[in-house]
Order: C-alpha cells, then sequence, then structure tokens
C-alpha cells in the first residue's frame, strides 16, 4: 500500500506555489518521447498527488494540451514544469524537484521503459512498464 502525505512546492521563481492534500511518496520515471523533450532530454520523475491540488498565483500558470488525454502546465514566469494532468480523471504528477522534503520518497516505477534511450540507466530495482503495457492499463476507455 502506498504512502500518502499532504505537501507542497514551488516554481524556481516562487510566483507559483502548490499543495497537495494526498501525495505518493512512490517516484515514478516516464520515459516517453514527449516526458524526455519536454524535460530537456531526461525523463520525468515525477509523484502523484491526485486530484486534491492547489495553486496560488493561477494566473501565473500556462495549460499546454500535449495529448488526447493530458496537459502540462508550467509557471510563465519562469517556465518551471509545474505538473502533468490527466484529462479524464484531473490526476496530478508533479516533478519531483518542486518539493523541498523528498527524503521519504522512494523510486518505485518506470514508465515507457521501451522508449528509454540506451545512453542512461538507473540501478534502482523498479517495475517495469512498457508503452504498450501502460496503455492497456491506463488508457481511457
Amino acid at each position: 500500500m502506498s504512502k500518502l502525505i499532504k505537501a507542497e512546492g514551488s516554481c524556481l521563481c516562487g510566483n507559483v506555489h502548490f499543495n497537495a492534500n494526498k501525495m505518493n511518496i512512490n517516484v515514478g520515471a516516464c520515459h516517453c518521447g514527449t516526458c524526455r523533450k519536454w524535460g530537456g532530454g531526461g525523463p520525468l520523475m515525477s509523484v502523484d498527488c491526485g486530484t486534491e491540488v492547489s495553486f496560488s498565483s493561477e494566473e501565473n500558470v500556462t495549460i499546454y494540451n500535449s495529448s488526447e488525454w493530458a496537459e502540462r502546465g508550467f509557471c510563465k514566469q519562469c517556465g518551471t514544469h509545474l505538473f502533468y494532468r490527466l484529462k479524464h480523471t484531473g490526476q496530478y504528477f508533479v516533478p519531483t524537484g518542486l518539493f523541498e522534503n523528498v527524503d521519504s520518497f522512494v523510486f518505485e516505477h518506470q514508465i515507457f521503459i521501451d522508449k528509454k534511450p540506451a545512453w542512461y540507466c538507473f540501478s534502482n530495482k523498479t517495475e517495469n512498464m512498457t508503452e504498450a503495457e501502460v496503455f492497456e492499463k491506463y488508457a481511457p476507455s
């Protein structure tokens, strides 16, 4: 069973702060091409914050419609990636670097493992899912 905690974080410039009421401490890495492009080459390392997430200064949050099923938010002042949000559930995945205290995080899973480039790898033992397995399990009906 996953541990859920309350957490808060902010963007690089501090214009956007957020609160997550039910953040899962399990970290996931996404190796899909979109996440790697969004992050400048490496995977998106994030935690599932559920649907109970609130943002200050929403006028500084810009939403990018990145696919049929998801959108991404970023600070329009500093460009910090704030979240990946599933449209059909409203579920937020927030990059781990936005949180102050990450000592309780556990690197638990990797998705789109078949899309990971050969030039990097993690030594942690994690649950790994291919693109086909991700879509089979999570794609909206």
